[in-house]
């Protein structure tokens, strides 16, 4: 099937960027209220996908999102719930605690969304590009070759690589893995503005979102905790039918494993994040 890309043409000003809601309704509320803080309008507010996820309120935050009019690619989830998958797509191995875990969690939310929201998930597009600073960005959910593909920090940049499309783009925004960071090989810049759905695995409760700014005409990235009602979010996904440690995860910042992360970002566990170019 060919790839929809939607093309937002010029954008000047503070361009919001996060990515992995995940159902979590509190952490949306907060980041659209520092959209309206920052003077930030909808259509320069931009998701790298999976709205749905791992908490309570799949539902409400479609309707939320739908409501801000903010910007977003279809993440895997979105794909798997589009297509009616039996599973979310999101590539763990078979038989992991990930895996497990979603087979608690995607059942929910397919239970969850409304006929309206599945019409508004069948509008969301494999990609957005736009020009910014007089650099031209892609956004992608893994890669731009594999919706499912983690990429870290760590990853080898001959990975990273071909989503430049043999150097069509100068920057590409990236979401899936869970981490912020940024990665930088010549002038060829990979931004991953974190997600706010879950914290980054960094031991607090904060979540992560990034701003660019085009001020004096260069391209600034700006990475940003987010705070939010997270005990809100806690009790909620204490229903009896979402994994309980993705709750705890909520409250304490930690992963329950690692099973998805290189072995560099596995050991930052609860050190914080690393946000280097």
């Amino acid at each position: 099937m060919d790839k929809k890309t939607d093309y937002l043409g010029q954008i000047t000003g503070k361009v919001l960027l996060f990515g992995g809601i995940y159902s979590n309704l509190q952490a949306l509320e907060a980041l659209k209220q520092v959209a309206e803080k920052e003077n930030i309008l909808p259509e320069n507010c931009i998701s790298t996908g999976d709205l749905f996820g791992y908490c309570a309120q799949p539902e409400e935050t479609a309707q939320l999102f739908k409501i801000w009019k903010a910007k977003s690619i279809a993440g895997n989830v979105e794909k798997q719930l589009n297509d009616g998958a039996e599973n979310c797509g999101c590539d763990f191995r078979a038989g992991s605690r990930c895996d497990d875990f979603s087979q608690q969690w995607y059942p929910f939310v397919q239970s969850k969304l409304s006929k309206n929201s599945l019409d508004f998930i069948k509008t969301l597009p494999d990609h957005i590009t736009f020009h910014y600073a007089g650099k031209q960005v892609m956004v992608v959910h893994g890669s731009y070759q594999n919706i499912s593909e983690f990429i870290f920090k760590s990853t080898p940049w001959e990975s990273k690589a071909p989503s430049f499309l043999d150097n069509a783009f100068d920057v590409v925004i990236g979401g899936h893995c869970g981490l912020p960071f940024q990665d930088k090989q010549d002038d060829k810049l990979w931004i991953n503005p974190g997600v706010i759905g879950m914290p980054a695995n960094d031991g607090t409760p904060s979540v992560w979102y990034a701003i660019l700014d085009d001020t004096n005409g260069t391209l600034n990235v700006e990475h940003h905790t987010l705070h939010y009602n997270h005990k809100l979010t806690n009790k909620l996904m204490l229903n009896g039918v979402l994994p309980e440690e993705y709750a705890r995860t909520i409250i304490t910042g930690i992963w329950d494993n690692t099973e998805i992360l290189p072995n560099i970002e596995s050991g930052l566990q609860g050190f914080g994040v690393n946000l280097t170019p």
